[in-house]
């Protein structure tokens, strides 16, 4: 279980994965259980969804991740 309240995930909150790499900003939560991240901060201007079980924490009003970028990048789903 998490030690954090999905409501505390603020819109453009940086989404920091576990090596210290920034992957995106949050846009807004989707549904009970992502995050979809704005799709200006990508390359290739898509949606990225990720689930709220990657979240280990909310630092600073920063979302902190529990994968490492490369992983979250092999595993989140484009939209």
């Amino acid at each position: 279980m998490n030690n954090f309240n999905p409501t505390d995930i603020k819109e453009h909150a940086s989404v920091i994965c576990s090596c210290g790499t920034e992957i995106g900003k949050v846009d807004h939560l989707e549904g009970q259980d992502s995050i979809k991240l704005t799709r200006s901060d990508d390359e290739n201007n898509e949606h990225h969804l990720i689930p709220l079980s990657w979240v280990s924490e909310i630092k600073d009003e920063n979302v902190m991740l529990n994968k490492t970028a490369e992983d979250a990048r092999k595993e989140w789903k484009t939209l």
